[in-house]
């Protein structure tokens, strides 16, 4: 469980979070949810410690890791693993060595065929089996994303921060890395923290959700909660595209037609 209490951070004269404060839970899919520009990168960085925020902390299970000692702050980064927007895949490397590059760097004591043991396994996880030896450059979109949540879960990664995983991709391979990493949140037990603008990703995987809007949590819930919400900075987020406008309308037709029946019915018994 990761825990963020009254996060604030200003550049120059621009506030970008204002006391942002919230719990993502253990072994669900985490979203930080908001258009463009309502702080949700600069929230994970924070979060991560790539940004040290003005005021507020961060909590590791428990544990304070803004502005504690360094050696308890290196403790819990190297239990986070990070999939980055563009993938960030060493273009020099191919695809093991770019999965066995963080188990070089963090786990200095694991031998060679360890290694290539846990590389062989993450890959065939993220449904890579062998493609070891390929570049980047041979690969395709959705596959640089797998690479990369393989890269991220390589070292046995507790916490697993995903930055916009399905930017650039097409709709079909955004649902299947999605699926992949609820997949693993669930089979691992993992804190997964994805930001996204994706209204798909919320349907599919959003487990918990934090609205953000300009730098501020406004709204926090289920994906089953987030389509009954009064609060109009989200509905305009949500709604903003015709096709879950027209999901809307169905739904709330449904259950207008759900509750004559329920009248119906309980006038009938009534006459009985």
């Amino acid at each position: 469980m990761i825990e963020i209490h009254n996060i604030h951070k200003t550049f120059g004269d621009k506030k970008v979070l204002d006391g942002v404060s919230g719990v993502f839970e253990t072994g669900k899919t985490n979203l930080l949810l908001g258009a463009s520009g309502t702080g949700k990168s600069v929230l994970l960085k924070c979060i991560v410690g790539l940004v040290k925020p003005d005021i507020g902390s961060v909590t590791f299970d428990g544990t304070y890791f803004t502005n504690n000692k360094l050696d308890i702050r290196q403790e819990i980064r190297r239990k986070i693993g990070m999939l980055f927007q563009s993938s960030a895949l060493f273009d020099s490397m191919n695809v093991q060595q770019n999965v066995e590059f963080p188990l070089k760097m963090l786990t200095p004591d694991m031998s060679k065929s360890e290694r290539m043991d846990r590389v062989n396994f993450c890959l065939k996880r993220v449904g890579l089996e062998g493609s070891n030896k390929k570049m980047p450059s041979e690969l395709s979109g959705g596959m640089k994303k797998r690479v990369g949540i393989a890269r991220a879960i390589a070292p046995n990664c507790t916490y697993l921060f995903c930055d916009e995983p399905n930017s650039g991709l097409d709709p079909l391979t955004a649902l299947k890395i999605d699926e992949l990493i609820k997949e693993i949140t669930e089979e691992y037990n993992i804190t997964t923290i994805v930001v996204t603008h994706d209204m798909n990703s919320v349907i599919e995987i959003g487990d918990k959700i934090m609205f953000l809007y300009e730098g501020k949590k406004l709204w926090e819930g289920t994906r089953d909660e987030i389509m009954d919400t009064d609060i109009r900075e989200l509905n305009e987020f949500i709604f903003a595209n015709r096709l879950m406008r027209d999901a809307k309308k169905v739904e709330e037709e449904e259950r207008e037609e759900e509750r004559e029946e329920q009248q119906e019915t309980k006038s009938e018994n009534q006459q009985l």
